[in-house]
């Protein structure tokens, strides 16, 4: 038999410009090269619980339930629902874009009742429609998404927890895709539990998914508590509700591992939890406005650049995250033949689109590390010139001059 021996990897230095995954900061890098130490570690310990500490304030919350989910973002969002959501119990879920419909998948597989909130992509549900929902189909947990790259939407979560909480209603927020970016207040929202992920504003790579539970929803989770044969203790109590059926996204088990009684439930993917502690203390030495602010720059100036090109953005300015934007696929424009020039010419990844919108929008980023001054002009430019070669015209440099003019240069 032939054996093969591959090189090393040497990937290109891409510039990753669309929904995410993005480039990771280097400093996240470097911490994940540092050394491995025993789950039980005394350092290691104490870093989990400064990795707690760091994402309360990126979760803008006091929740003492802060902590990591190994796992990409799905992960955590599969444990959220796993763990609130009982089989036969009745979930209502705001579905506004592909991220919505992944909720309706996870929660069919754990056998939920499912009702849902269908919002026409590009669009958001208010406060009003919210509530009309839960009082047609009385849940006994909400699930929506805060930003969905799907369709470049953010929807609004002031007043959805104190509603939830006016009809004894648990919440779920998946915040993959603004963490990081975007004010994702918890506490100011009074949602139960929020998740995200690493890959996108957080500037670090995918494979651990930051969530944050309430005491509310933890009660209700210790309260589905089955501890596994091999680790339980004399003083073990299980709760009195149905048992969480998956182990490795069991968060009553996931949450007694990250407490002081550090049940070995797994082992800790130490390389990811220094990714996701050095990501935070990134955020942090920043500063949560000024890191919002950065976004929101990018965010201006790249929809000035794109309508300075004569391309017309996908959606309501009101709503639109500020970490990625919709663009219309002008007519005669062959979408992908551009994405393919991006990389190949200038080494840049800007993103294609889902479901109803696939073929009809390009989604570029600029978030995290990428969410700087340069880079939203560098991909400005090579679009511009890409789309100039492809038959797209408009002036010369009217893309570049734009997104300037909104940094103001």
């Amino acid at each position: 038999m032939t054996q093969t021996f591959y090189g090393q990897i040497n990937p290109p230095a891409r510039l990753l410009m669309g929904p995410g995954p993005v480039n990771a900061h280097p400093r996240v890098l470097r911490a994940m090269a540092a050394d491995m130490l025993g789950q039980f570690d005394p350092e290691m310990t104490q870093y989990m619980n400064q990795t707690m500490d760091l994402y309360r304030q990126v979760f803008m919350t006091e929740n003492r339930w802060t902590l990591l989910v190994d796992g990409t973002a799905r992960a955590g969002i599969e444990a959220a629902l796993v763990s609130l959501v009982e089989p036969g119990m009745k979930l209502l879920i705001v579905r506004a874009g592909r991220f919505g419909l992944l909720l309706s998948e996870i929660a069919s597989r754990i056998g939920a009742e499912i009702a849902t909130l269908d919002i026409p992509w590009g669009e958001v549900a208010t406060l009003e429609q919210v509530e009309a929902a839960i009082k047609a189909h009385r849940p006994q947990v909400l699930a929506c998404i805060h930003g969905d790259t799907s369709t470049t939407m953010a929807q609004p979560l002031d007043g959805v927890g104190a509603l939830c909480r006016q009809y004894d209603v648990l919440s779920y927020v998946d915040a993959t895709a603004t963490l990081g970016g975007m004010p994702v207040a918890t506490d100011r929202w009074g949602v139960d539990v929020v998740s995200g992920g690493l890959q996108k504003c957080m500037g670090g790579p995918p494979g651990s998914a930051p969530i944050t539970i309430s005491d509310r929803a933890a009660a209700h989770i210790f309260a589905r508590r089955h501890v596994e044969a091999g680790i339980r203790g004399s003083d073990t109590t299980d709760g009195v509700r149905a048992r969480i059926p998956s182990n490795y996204l069991d968060l009553a088990m996931i949450m007694d591992y990250w407490s002081e009684k550090r049940l070995n439930h797994h082992t800790e993917a130490t390389s990811m939890l220094y990714a996701a502690r050095e990501a935070a203390r990134i955020m942090l030495e920043e500063g949560l406005e000024a890191r919002f602010a950065r976004h929101a720059s990018a965010s201006k100036a790249m929809c000035a650049g794109l309508r300075a090109m004569g391309l017309d953005l996908f959606g309501s300015d009101a709503h639109r995250m500020t970490n990625v934007t919709g663009v219309y696929i002008p007519e005669g424009i062959d979408g992908e033949r551009v994405r393919t020039r991006m990389r190949e010419d200038f080494e840049i990844e800007i993103g294609s689109a889902f479901g109803p919108l696939q073929g009809k929008i390009w989604r570029i980023g600029a978030m995290g590390y990428n969410a700087e001054k340069h880079k939203v002009l560098l991909t400005l430019g090579a679009l511009e010139a890409v789309l100039r070669a492809e038959g797209h015209r408009f002036g010369a440099g009217a893309g570049v001059d734009a997104g300037l003019a909104a940094y103001g240069a």
